[in-house]
């Protein structure tokens, strides 16, 4: 009988030739899931030993994990600027760029909004909404994604945070069913390249396809997206883009005669956000 410690120990290795990033991480955060504990509860109990009821169940994920799909996927959630959210294959799982889209927008734009309208376009699991909703009470928040099930996901998100009366979910392609004024538009859209699918990370792949191939280039829902939403945007516009799109963005965006546009770099110092505003 192994203890806890042993089968961390054990499976590193394993995740390590897989070519699981932070192996050690992986493995506590699948077995603190099967326990029904935090992870940082293990320390406290690393000599503590694991029957087969326990292994039995933590195999399946382990040997899932190995084969690229997600750890989010794997826990059912994911935390996001401190607040968890379920995760699934019906939506983008949430990554810290998006995190810091959020905290750009609270921090910029906050004071500007009071209680205006906001639409999150594309909005997935309602990461970017809900975070929103949560930060300023007084906005009128909506969201619209093509997707069924991925507004299904926001909606169990949105009751899962208590904030099912703080956001208006709608099915649109973009700004299709707009109507009226928004005083700020935020997307997190499909930028990827379908052409670079074969060059995508294991655990991406598993994202669905809808929420990850913008066309050719993966721009062109970008350039509907800035073309559409000057009949209704009268303030900020706010984009997470691919790292090599900005150019072509910021293009875009003076061709249709935004103003203000700003480029601003993720954690990693690409390229990663696009500001501007119009009306």
């Amino acid at each position: 009988m192994k203890s806890v410690l042993e089968v961390i120990q054990a499976t590193v290795p394993y995740f390590q030739k897989c070519g699981v990033e932070n192996p050690r991480l992986n493995i506590e955060h699948l077995l603190a899931h099967v326990l029904g504990k935090k992870r940082m509860d293990l320390y406290l109990e690393f000599d503590r030993p694991l029957g087969d009821r326990d292994l039995e169940p933590l195999r399946e994920l382990v040997k899932r994990r190995g084969q690229g799909e997600p750890l989010q996927h794997l826990l059912g959630t994911v935390e996001f600027l401190g607040r968890t959210f379920i995760c699934d294959k019906r939506a983008l799982v949430p990554r810290p760029e998006t995190e810091q889209l959020c905290e750009l927008l609270l921090a910029d734009f906050g004071s500007r909004i009071g209680g205006g309208r906001v639409l999150d376009v594309g909005t997935g699991s309602g990461v970017i909404a809900l975070t929103l909703a949560a930060r300023w009470p007084d906005a009128q928040i909506e969201a619209v994604d093509i997707s069924p099930g991925a507004l299904a996901l926001a909606r169990e998100n949105a009751l899962r945070l208590g904030l099912m009366a703080r956001v208006q979910f709608s099915e649109a392609d973009l700004l299709a069913g707009a109507t009226g004024e928004f005083q700020l538009i935020v997307a997190n859209l499909p930028y990827v390249d379908p052409a670079a699918q074969s060059s995508l990370a294991r655990e991406v792949q598993h994202d669905p396809p809808l929420a990850l191939y913008g066309g050719a280039g993966g721009l062109e829902l970008l350039r509907e997206l800035i073309a559409q939403a000057t009949r209704h945007l009268r303030g900020p516009l706010g984009l997470e883009i691919g790292y090599n799109q900005a150019q072509t963005v910021c293009e875009t965006l003076v061709g249709h005669n935004y103003q203000d546009i700003r480029v601003l770099n993720d954690y990693q110092g690409r390229q990663r956000f696009v500001f501007a505003t119009y009306g």
